[in-house]
């Protein structure tokens, strides 16, 4: 199969769901309309319609990470349900190309009164997998879910957190060429969850595919290499995973009376790129290289000075809808007080902005976020620690201006920054206006660098001979 052949196929994906008043509708569904349609009577309907699912389609590539992000009841679980065949669409097809092993409901597919060891067994008979093929795999199995003598003993008496080891234990010990992860991993500790992620990107270079619901935006930009954004059944997006983020932020935090305004948006903005459901790939920033060639560097490494490029904007900025405050001219300066966006490593700057209040606002907080191309989130900070420490009041008609200082230790690359204005509302702190991707920076290359990976925190700081005395034997 080739590396881009589609592993993962869904067109048209629909699913209904009935909903009943009370027990007794169940039953009558069940005999009255059979009953009516043979005395060529309308059948009588004792059930709303819940619509989980409307016109899904997409397709997942082989060796491919794709997140799933959404609301809670947007579609998400229904969605990898139907692609496991634990449900069957109402409309549409789903295809799989290969093994699929999935971490669904916490503990489905596990029998309560059975061992993990005879559960192991049960799994990867259900996945095919013969008893011979899983006894030479089941020391690999038991070693990674390191659940100790708890193996042997009812899964009924397991924590969620060991239910969940042994469960991805055995999905990742037998070779699927699908991993389909419904958010399970959370309930695991930090540790284990490192240790999946590991063995994950292992099996990812072996060409396995993963499809994974998360709510944690950070773990999908930093895993996947695209994002799904599901709201109310539909699909609203399609792509990178940091602009994938940033709209289910968006849409998120959007209030009440401005949300649908948003999702039609985001769903028009699907329709704009062609309803593409599988590259969904976007250039971030149209700018030209800063430096031409060798030459040129080396030339502008010993005077590097930091510089504005206008034409060196973001693509991907998005607002949130206002609660009463607009951000207005974020802009990074010098200390000196020059306008810049071309940064030189290892020096100071100050990120401003100015909010504007059309009305009043409690206990106000301010925030700036530093992010990669990719959308890692490297570092941030706000106005005070605490909602408690935060501004008490800022009245309707003013405006602020916010600074904030930041030494540039990112690596030569283009990062992004993001601003943000807290209050309460109601009595929950929200995000009175936020803009995500507001400037785009690029720290400028140097020649002689010896740092490495995105920050700069370490430096080589020479080495020195060590006089080592040698015994010889027999001496």
């Amino acid at each position: 199969m080739s590396v881009h052949a589609p592993v993962i196929e869904v067109a048209g994906l629909s699913k209904c769901f009935h909903t009943y008043n009370n027990p007794g509708d169940r039953l009558r569904q069940a005999l009255v309309p059979p009953l009516q349609r043979w005395a060529g009577k309308t059948p009588t309907q004792y059930y709303s319609e819940f619509w989980a699912l409307r016109e899904v389609s997409l397709s997942v590539g082989r060796n491919e990470t794709v997140g799933i992000v959404g609301r809670n009841g947007s579609g998400k679980s229904t969605l990898l349900q139907c692609i496991c065949g634990t449900l069957t669409p109402t409309v549409g097809t789903v295809r799989t190309h290969g093994r699929v092993a999935a971490l669904l409901e916490l503990g489905s597919g596990f029998n309560p009164e059975f061992s993990g060891r005879d559960n192991v067994f049960m799994n990867a008979a259900v996945l095919g997998l013969g008893r011979a093929e899983v006894e030479q795999r089941f020391d690999a199995i038991a070693a990674f879910a390191d659940i100790g003598a708890f193996l042997e003993q009812p899964v009924k008496t397991y924590s969620s957190g060991m239910a969940v080891r042994l469960a991805f234990a055995v999905a990742i010990n037998l070779s699927p060429d699908i991993l389909v992860v419904d958010e399970a991993l959370s309930v695991g500790d930090e540790l284990f969850q490192r240790k999946c992620f590991a063995r994950i990107e292992t099996l990812k270079a072996d060409g396995m595919t993963v499809l994974f619901v998360s709510h944690s935006g950070a773990t999908v930009v930093e895993l996947c290499d695209r994002a799904i954004l599901l709201d109310g059944g539909e699909l609203l997006a399609v792509g990178k995973p940091g602009d994938v983020v940033s709209r289910y932020q968006k849409l998120l935090y959007a209030p009440a009376t401005d949300r649908q305004r948003v999702r039609d948006e985001m769903v028009a903005a699907l329709q704009d790129k062609g309803g593409n459901t599988h590259s969904g790939q976007a250039a971030h920033i149209p700018s030209p290289d800063l430096l031409q060639n060798k030459e040129q560097q080396n030339q502008a490494a010993p005077a590097l000075k930091a510089f504005f490029d206008a034409g060196f904007v973001p693509s991907t900025t998005l607002a949130y809808a206002s609660r009463g405050a607009h951000i207005l001219a974020p802009a990074v300066f010098t200390l000196a007080g020059e306008q810049v966006n071309a940064l030189v490593r290892g020096e100071r700057y100050v990120y401003r902005y100015r909010v504007a209040f059309e009305v009043g606002a409690n206990q106000v907080r301010f925030g700036m976020l530093i992010k990669t191309l990719s959308g890692v989130q490297l570092s941030g900070a706000v106005s005070a620690p605490s909602i408690q420490a935060s501004l008490a009041w800022v009245g309707a008609g003013q405006t602020l201006e916010v600074a904030f200082e930041f030494d540039c230790l990112m690596n030569p690359g283009t990062y992004f920054l993001s601003c943000g204005v807290l209050g309460l509302v109601d009595g929950e702190e929200c995000f009175l206006h936020r803009i995500v991707d507001a400037i785009a920076l690029r720290v400028l290359p140097q020649v002689g660098n010896t740092s490495t990976e995105l920050v700069s925190l370490c430096a080589f700081q020479g080495f020195t001979p060590v006089e080592t005395q040698v015994s010889l034997a027999g001496a």
